[in-house]
């Protein structure tokens, strides 16, 4: 009969193997098929301030300094909308069947 140690390294070395064996079996995933990953279907949300805007909104009227706003942004960082809270960015996101996604 084996020991508690052996057990523990049997299912190490079963673990390892299995992990191996998965590992293998993925095919690789290029840089272009990764960047389009999500694309129209996952969105993330992002504080941003309100000098910001300018850049990523060019056509978004003036805008006071000093706001803290949030933008909705696609799966590959074009930002989508910008608004005075993160529920109306999740709104405008769920009403475009768009999957939020949490980055940090």
């Amino acid at each position: 009969m084996g020991t508690e140690q052996d057990s523990t390294k049997l299912v190490i070395q079963e673990s390892r193997a299995m992990e191996n064996t998965m590992m293998t079996r993925l095919p690789p995933i290029s840089p272009e098929a990764l960047a389009h990953l999500g694309d129209g279907q996952i969105a993330y949300v992002r504080p941003i301030r309100s000098e910001d805007v300018p850049a990523m909104f060019p056509q978004a009227p003036e805008i006071a300094p000093g706001l803290k706003l949030f933008a909705l942004h696609a799966a590959d960082g074009t930002p989508i909308m910008v608004t005075d809270s993160r529920e109306a960015a999740v709104a405008n996101a769920w009403s475009h069947e768009l999957q939020t996604v949490s980055v940090h």
